[in-house]
């Protein structure tokens, strides 16, 4: 029997059958959850569209296109709806990223157009926690970054971004939109740090919210600390405040080759439940 399928922009009037499929997946999906929740689907707001693919006049998946293109419980045959649909408007995205099989099938029928990648990382563990271990000491020094606390604050971000991306969040802008999320960050008491005589040893923030999830990105010790155990003790800490306080789930993932790091959350108490993937430009 044949299915009937077809893909669109989705409009604000959408936000209902929108949350549903999102909400399917709670965890993988709470980046692009939390920004439609707050944003609704209005293109403007969102940062983007949403296209959406329907089966039999259900909608089945979706698909972010903003400064990343995320593809959301997309099967085989949404996805190559979706890469159709990439390919007729052109890039206009710095990254792909997602679960791994969509987003590798996804790469795989755009970079014909779209290659070649600044960077493909094709295993991204994704490690989700509901409580913490008891063998790791939260570091009390650990803690939300007030407002004026930015200026301290920067410095590290801008390190931990270069090194986890490859280029400067400075370039383009001037830094503008990205330090307009860190202190959008600071203010919503979502971003964590140790500060000693001045200085950013340990930081990390709460970045994707909802309320069934929540997603700790921009982990990073200084260089002359590392190798402490400042990552574990400082992890611990957040930890304890996202589950307190935003989720009771709390997820992150990890490049595959960051063979430490993956050690470090596992002894906190993370569990690897899937993979991610990053395709960037």
């Amino acid at each position: 029997m044949l299915t009937h399928t077809t893909t669109r922009v989705l409009e604000p009037s959408d936000l209902g059958a929108a949350l549903a499929v999102l909400e399917s997946e709670p965890v993988a999906n709470a980046f692009v959850t939390s920004r439609v929740q707050i944003a609704g689907l209005d293109p403007w707001r969102l940062g983007g569209e949403m296209w959406g693919w329907y089966a039999d006049g259900r909608l089945r998946s979706l698909c972010y296109s903003g400064a990343n293109l995320v593809p959301i419980c997309a099967g085989p045959e949404a996805v190559r709806a979706f890469a159709e649909r990439a390919r007729r408007a052109g890039r206009r995205c710095s990254s792909i990223v997602g679960p791994a099989e969509p987003t590798a099938e996804l790469w795989r029928l755009l970079e014909p157009g779209w290659g070649p990648a600044r960077d493909v990382r094709a295993n991204q563990p994704l490690m989700v926690t509901e409580s913490p271990s008891a063998d790791v000491e939260p570091d009390p020094l650990v803690r939300r970054v007030r407002k004026d606390e930015m200026d301290i604050l920067m410095p590290a971000c801008v390190d931990m971004f270069t090194e986890e991306v490859g280029v400067s969040p400075l370039a383009g802008d001037g830094g503008l939109l990205y330090q307009a999320r860190v202190a959008e960050l600071i203010g919503a008491g979502r971003s964590f740090a140790r500060i000693d005589d001045g200085k950013v040893v340990f930081k990390a923030e709460i970045g994707a919210t909802t309320s069934q999830a929540c997603q700790i990105q921009g982990v990073w010790v200084a260089p002359e600390f590392r190798g402490r155990g400042l990552s574990e003790t400082g992890m611990a800490a957040v930890l304890r405040y996202a589950l307190a306080d935003v989720a009771p789930v709390v997820s992150l993932y990890v490049n595959d080759y960051n063979t430490p790091a993956r050690k470090a959350y596992r002894r906190i108490g993370f569990r690897e439940t899937g993979a991610f993937m990053s395709v960037l430009f």
